[in-house]
């Protein structure tokens, strides 16, 4: 795309920007004239959101010109401005879609009178949109719609449950001191029956504030000289010297160890659901290109364009919605994954 197509695309997307947000800012026009009557203000009952009762998708909200607009157009507005939608209150959402629309029309019969709508630049742009709606349209009702929760349970068992390699973890707390001989105070104190908990309120660690608690964590995520210190302890025991650190001296003692699990289900299901997703694309586009013959002119099919993703990305992008899982998932249960900090 050369610099007056993306300038031109950009001015676009601007104007349309402003027209929503002219239409919300009308709605503020009483209340930042001096002279307007204060409004009313409405009963506690009146101002409690009510349940919104289904619609008649061919009721007219709007009439321009001899041409109307409906509640199905609102609806596919709705979901083409989402992203201008979400700054502006619920409450005037519908006025500023309804006034955008109009704004549209109006705009849109202005074209037509001037022949905008006739000649082959017109005619392509509207086949390549309408390619894109067709486009849109299949794969939702192909492959976004088509997965069940057979298939993610599948995916979970075989991506997650099937590759997850289980490893030692141990849940610690830790009190952190600036030197050895105030660890060692601390040390001597806990032998003497002093509480942890209540020791680690001195720790110059934020989890001091949490009786020094760091919940589970694996190899390779604290610092080496932690670490080592930490799975050398049994469950219930306490480092007999100061640990240090490039954060300080650390006295450490061990809750717990087990052996760490694959997450939940519900912890990875917007992952799950995307790597789905893009099987089934992958799938569809493999059985549509055996069915319809691809022929790239000009070049190798080698050297064709990728196929796109149900993103509408190229394949192997990010996915709107985060990747697939990875083979060995976070178990996601550790109260940090941070070092010791101090």
């Amino acid at each position: 795309m050369d610099l007056f197509r993306k300038t031109r695309a950009a001015a676009l997307t601007a104007v349309c920007a402003a027209i929503l947000a002219g239409n919300a800012s009308a709605g503020f026009a009483q209340d930042a004239n001096p002279g307007a009557a204060p409004a009313t203000p409405a009963a506690p009952e009146a101002q409690a959101p009510a349940a919104e009762t289904p619609r008649d998708p061919a009721a007219v909200v709007a009439k321009v010109g001899d041409r109307t607009i409906t509640e199905q157009q609102l609806t596919i507005a709705q979901e083409e401005f989402a992203g201008e939608l979400a700054q502006i209150p619920p409450q005037q959402k519908r006025g500023v879609l309804v006034d955008a629309l109009v704004n549209m029309e109006l705009l849109a019969q202005a074209a037509r009178e001037a022949g905008l709508d006739k000649g082959p630049a017109f005619e392509s742009r509207l086949e390549f949109l309408t390619l894109q709606a067709l486009r849109n349209a299949y794969v939702e009702e192909n492959v976004v719609n088509s997965v069940t929760p057979e298939e993610l349970q599948k995916a979970y068992q075989d991506v997650v449950v099937g590759e997850f390699k289980p490893e030692e973890q141990v849940r610690a707390r830790h009190i952190l001191v600036e030197t050895k001989e105030a660890a060692q105070k601390v040390i001597a104190d806990l032998k003497g029956g002093a509480d942890f908990i209540e020791l680690a309120k001195q720790s110059k660690d934020p989890s001091g504030q949490n009786g020094g608690d760091l919940g589970y964590f694996g190899r390779g995520q604290m610092v080496p000289p932690f670490e080592q210190a930490a799975f050398a302890l049994q469950p219930g025991a306490t480092t007999e010297q100061p640990v240090e650190s490039q954060f300080g001296w650390h006295v450490i003692r061990v809750e717990e160890k087990r052996m760490s699990e694959p997450p939940a289900m519900a912890e990875v299901e917007t992952q799950l659901r995307q790597y789905v997703l893009r099987q089934k694309f992958e799938a569809v586009m493999a059985d549509l290109r055996g069915k319809y013959p691809v022929e790239i002119v000009g070049g190798p099919a080698s050297e064709a364009a990728p196929t796109a993703s149900p993103a509408g990305g190229p394949e192997g992008a990010a996915p709107a919605q985060g990747g697939a899982p990875a083979a060995e998932p976070p178990a996601g249960e550790t109260g940090t994954d941070a070092q010791p900090q101090n």
